[in-house]
């Protein structure tokens, strides 16, 4: 079996690390792909050495660019990549161009695709990494899912409850494999040296990139007079140059850089930042993937931002949904940093990604429909047959899989009367009203 893994962002390659060891912990043929989406020296080859995994096969080199552009090179560097390789799957993570472009490419070549934190939705078309999940779940053959609440969205979408594979979140075993290394390493970065960190209290880590927040005046405006008034905290901003440039024409930089409580620094990496964020006493970001690394590492999150993909970590409590309202900010940071009992409820909030076995379930997985032969990817031979999409109420003692032999069936989603439920093979679905395919 061969195993191809694309890659393209920092993010990607974080969350794809702790797969890739353990594909090669079991001597599977595999080749790694780096579209250079994000592509610059530090990217190409320190940031591989520095997670301790091998670099990449192939870099196609595609840098910034439009989105059509970008997504056009990315399809044509693949292509010829996949082709003279011809892997079994072909692994793509999250929701980025490279996301999209490699789950098209494989699908059309009729390669199986496998869709690493599928099912994410946030419900705003706006964001193009929506459309670049939901174009990625279409193409793809296995889904490797985060959570329960994960797989729902892709049942209510229609698909096969035989391909969805809850594995947990792979950023759990990323946090833990990485800030072991990143101990080990300590601050490396010289502005965080320079500020002493390991003396500090009251760390606040702020991450803001997103154009909704950054290229509003109004928004970006409320969240600093936020930040100004947080005076018993020290908050440390590594600052995109984006966020920067625009602060800056907003004549809003200057401001925010004279404040004693607010620190300021150039980008950081990764094991830096990871080690900075464990150290905190709140996260305060709109990014996506921080919101799983803050409850992964028991620290309260604030975000910046009125929808996320990420619902759980909101409904396992280490997470509050702030938006940009000054007001909101204010009361839910000082609560945190004055009330134990609150601040203790979001560092103890269950993680809802899992305990860090992620990539153990991931590549158990492949193996299991490889040797079934589900990796396959062919025209059917069989005459489709139809089928009759029913809902009853279940008034017998059956679990999902006896009930589906019994009746040819397929079912998609189940109710308790409280909430809808993923159909599990051993779940006894007595009293539940369920959705289901019976094929005739």
């Amino acid at each position: 079996m061969k195993i191809a893994t694309i890659l393209g962002t920092r993010p990607e390659i974080i969350k794809m690390a702790p797969i890739i060891d353990e594909i090669s912990s079991r001597s599977i043929d595999q080749v790694v792909l780096h579209t250079g989406q994000h592509y610059d020296k530090e990217m190409s080859d320190n940031f591989f050495r520095d997670l301790e995994i091998p670099a990449p096969d192939y870099n196609i080199h595609v840098g910034s660019g439009s989105h059509a552009k970008q997504t056009g090179l990315m399809m044509q560097g693949i292509e010829d990549v996949l082709l003279d390789e011809n892997p079994d799957i072909v692994l793509v993570q999250g929701d980025t161009n490279a996301v999209l472009a490699g789950a098209l490419v494989a699908a059309k070549l009729h390669i199986a695709v496998g869709h690493v934190e599928a099912g994410l939705r946030s419900f705003d078309m706006t964001m193009p990494e929506e459309i670049n999940r939901r174009v990625a779940d279409v193409c793809s053959a296995m889904y490797f899912i985060p959570t329960e609440e994960s797989a729902l969205n892709l049942l209510a979408e229609g698909y096969s409850r035989k391909n969805l594979i809850i594995t947990g979140n792979t950023v759990v075993d990323a946090c833990f494999r990485h800030l072991e290394i990143a101990k080990k390493r300590g601050f490396e970065e010289e502005s965080l040296a320079d500020l002493n960190i390991e003396d500090m209290n009251n760390i606040l880590t702020l991450t803001m990139h997103r154009a909704e927040n950054v290229d509003d005046k109004r928004r970006v405006a409320s969240i600093i007079e936020a930040l100004k008034e947080l005076t018993d905290m020290n908050i440390i901003f590594p600052i995109h140059p984006r966020t920067k440039n625009t602060l800056q024409n907003f004549g809003l930089f200057d401001e925010l850089n004279n404040m004693d409580h607010i620190h300021i620094v150039k980008p950081i990496g990764y094991l830096d930042f990871l080690l900075l964020s464990s150290k905190s006493t709140l996260i305060l970001t709109d990014s996506g993937g921080l919101q799983e690394e803050a409850i992964t590492l028991n620290v309260p999150a604030l975000t910046l931002r009125y929808n996320t993909e990420r619902p759980e970590t909101v409904t396992a409590g280490g997470n509050i949904l702030v938006g940009s309202d000054r007001d909101v900010i204010l009361e839910n940071a000082n609560k945190i940093l004055n009330d134990d009992e609150f601040a203790d409820r979001m560092k103890n909030a269950e993680n809802p990604y899992g305990q860090g076995n992620a990539a153990k379930l991931t590549v158990d997985a492949i193996e299991d429909y490889y040797n079934r032969g589900l990796l396959n990817i062919e025209a059917p031979d069989d005459i489709m047959t139809s089928f009759t999409r029913k809902m009853v109420l279940v008034d017998e003692d059956i679990t999902v899989k006896d009930f589906e032999d019994r009746e040819n069936a397929l079912i998609h989603m189940l109710f308790d009367g409280q909430k809808m439920r993923f159909p599990k093979d051993d779940l006894k679905i007595k009293g539940m009203m369920i959705t289901y395919d019976a094929r005739e």
